[in-house]
């Protein structure tokens, strides 16, 4: 992934521009967290939405299961903080809602508030997932294809979104 700014040249797609980014400072230690952010963005990234096709993020990201690498971390569930797989998907899918709201043309079809407020964006920012319950979805009603690149490193978690040429 390359947060350059306008214009980003990639070996095996060409050109590409981009359209929006946003991070999230990552503010909780905890491995098993940066595990799972880890392994969502990588199932995140190089994700490609079609022009008229719906982006899932739980249909991307999957199921987190121990089996897909996932380990116990802080999750909400009813106002409470709780240990269980996948804890810090919150964090990615909220990156990418911010990412998804500064491009037009890019419809929000689902997106769900946290009981509480986080600290990793302000207030009315977040986009809480849980799979099977909870998903962010937008459509891309552009008349161009887009990609999402993400990342997860000890700092924070990136997103950045481009026009495919």
């Amino acid at each position: 992934m390359i947060f350059l700014g306008q214009e980003v040249v990639s070996a095996t797609e060409g050109l590409e521009t981009e359209l929006s980014n946003f991070s999230t400072k990552i503010t909780y230690e905890d491995n098993n967290r940066d595990n799972n952010l880890k392994i969502t963005t990588s199932k995140i990234n190089n994700t490609i939405v079609k022009k008229g096709e719906e982006f899932s993020f739980n249909e991307i990201a999957g199921c987190p299961t121990p089996d897909e690498g996932y380990k116990k971390a802080g999750v909400f569930v009813q106002n409470k903080i709780k240990k269980d797989y996948g804890g810090g998907n919150c964090q990615v899918s909220t990156t990418i809602y911010n990412a998804v709201l500064k491009v037009d043309g890019l419809e929000v079809t689902e997106r769900h508030s946290h009981s509480r407020d986080v600290d990793y964006v302000q207030e009315g920012k977040d986009a809480a997932v849980a799979y099977g319950e909870l998903d962010l979805k937008f459509k891309n009603n552009t008349d161009y294809d887009i990609k999402i690149y993400s990342e997860a490193n000890e700092d924070e978690v990136k997103v950045q979104i481009v026009k495919t040429n």
